[in-house]
């Protein structure tokens, strides 16, 4: 008899939570993997439950009931490609696969054109939230073809976060490949994030001398105001974590070179791609590429040299600024995130919601902070808004934090210290308030060198015209 309602292919870590979250909601599962020893596991941690796991895809498949729905959960790349390719044989008219790894949008696209083809119902979604988050309740970004959202919004609704008025951390996102693409910006803001805070962290580390201790109260304190975040939140319980072997700060312990899979790259290309200045989060990738020549870094801090400065301020004061830098310069980050959703959107024909996609960040993510609910706002007010900053609530942040948040780089700057997300921020946000730029000098060097032709100010926008130099 067919009695699994879904199934799960993939029983890592990530393919097990959802599966036990997907039961713990009331679904029966039926879960698949190539690896011996993940069977095992998987069979222990599902016992009792409305949940199976089975040693061959056959069997697997054939207790699926119909229409049968298919939740990858496997590396994403040629895996994704492999697994659908075995799955095939089993699938009819109508049945549908899921892909709930980190893959590439363009892959997406292909895919689910390729499955309709066929007749066979396909959605990429984007799944953030780590192992936890996929067990407790996880943030989820479906797209695709959306004759196959009937069939899984109940369970996927079920099993995701909530926020406090009970509205769930999922809804259809668009067609093709915009869940993925979504999640995959989600990653891009999450880099900017993640350096911006190593940024704060390393001022009041290198500038003003503060130890892990001390670093843990000010991210607590900052943890319960606007900056209120699932990542200040983790940076507290980290500078408090002390080394079992050592005794040492755990911070202290924790060589200074970091890795990365892969999605802020592709948020950066496809920011090129598409013509959006998303310079902080390329800056967050650049900064993980610098990160990793720790060698390099080491021989060079021995023969260049830069300033010798004492800070000589308050150091209270200085702390204060340096939240208030954060804070603009998340602003900042967020809103080349939406610009380039915007500008996806428009390119790729999808009809994204970015008030709605504001509410899936909202929990359960890795980027869940307070201030979506002023996107969300902002979105809901204003659905054609062409950028976070011109909105009011934004717009009046950053009009109080820009003070500190230029006094802060330029500290850093005298100091030595590589802050390259705050500068960046900055950076762009002094360009887009910008109604001249240099740009004219440029289009004058590329029509002198190469004839590229330029437009004139005197003269109505889209006539060009070269000049013999």
């Amino acid at each position: 008899m067919k009695s699994y309602e879904i199934g799960v292919v993939g029983l890592g870590v990530m393919g097990q939570n959802l599966a036990l979250n997907i039961a713990r909601n009331g679904f029966s599962v039926a879960g698949y993997d190539l690896d011996a020893e993940k069977q095992k596991a998987a069979a222990e941690k599902f016992s009792g439950q409305p949940m199976a796991v089975f040693s061959t895809l056959a069997d697997f498949m054939a207790n699926l009931q119909a229409p049968k729905k298919v939740l990858l959960m496997v590396p994403a790349g040629v895996a994704v490609d492999a697994v659908i390719s075995e799955l095939l044989p089993c699938l009819f008219h109508g049945d549908l696969v899921i892909d709930g790894g980190n893959s590439h949008f363009p892959d997406t696209e292909r895919r689910n054109r390729q499955l309709k083809e066929k007749g066979i119902l396909f959605i990429g979604t984007g799944v953030s939230g780590g192992e936890e988050g996929a067990l407790r309740g996880p943030s989820i970004m479906p797209g695709g073809n959306p004759d196959a959202w009937p069939l899984v919004k109940p369970i996927f609704q079920a099993i995701a976060a909530r926020v406090p008025d009970g509205s769930p951390c999922c809804e259809w996102v668009g067609e093709g490949g915009a869940g993925h693409f979504v999640k995959m910006v989600h990653n891009g803001i999450e880099y900017g994030d993640m350096q911006m805070i190593c940024e704060a962290y390393f001022l009041m580390e290198q500038i003003l001398g503060l130890t892990p201790d001390e670093m843990h109260l000010i991210f607590a304190e900052w943890n319960k105001g606007e900056l209120n975040s699932y990542l200040i939140e983790i940076t507290s319980h980290i500078m408090a974590k002390k080394d079992e072997g050592t005794g040492e700060p755990m911070i202290r312990v924790i060589l200074d070179t970091a890795g990365q899979k892969g999605t802020g790259k592709w948020t950066s290309q496809v920011a090129l791609d598409l013509g959006i200045p998303a310079m902080t989060i390329a800056e967050a990738v650049f900064a993980r590429t610098m990160s990793a020549i720790k060698e390099q870094r080491v021989a060079a801090a021995h023969r260049l040299k830069g300033p010798k400065i004492v800070f000589q301020g308050d150091k209270m004061v200085f702390i204060e600024m340096i939240r208030q830098a954060l804070y603009a310069s998340k602003i900042c980050s967020y809103a080349q995130g939406f610009q380039l959703m915007a500008a996806a959107a428009q390119e790729y024909g999808w009809k994204l919601n970015f008030g709605q996609i504001a509410l899936l960040w909202r929990a359960g993510c890795i980027i869940r902070a307070r201030f979506l609910d002023e996107i969300k706002a902002a979105y809901e007010k204003q659905p054609d808004l062409k950028n976070l900053l011109l909105d009011d609530y934004f717009q009046q942040a950053i009009d109080k934090s820009q003070s500190a948040w230029r006094k802060v780089i330029a500290t850093a700057v005298e100091m030595g210290i590589a802050i390259p997300a705050f500068s960046s921020a900055l950076s762009y946000y002094d360009g887009y308030r910008s109604a001249r730029l240099p740009a004219n000098l440029l289009q004058a060097q590329r029509d002198y060198f190469g004839a590229h032709t330029y437009e004139r100010v005197d003269q109505p926008r889209g006539k060009f015209f070269h000049t013999i130099w």
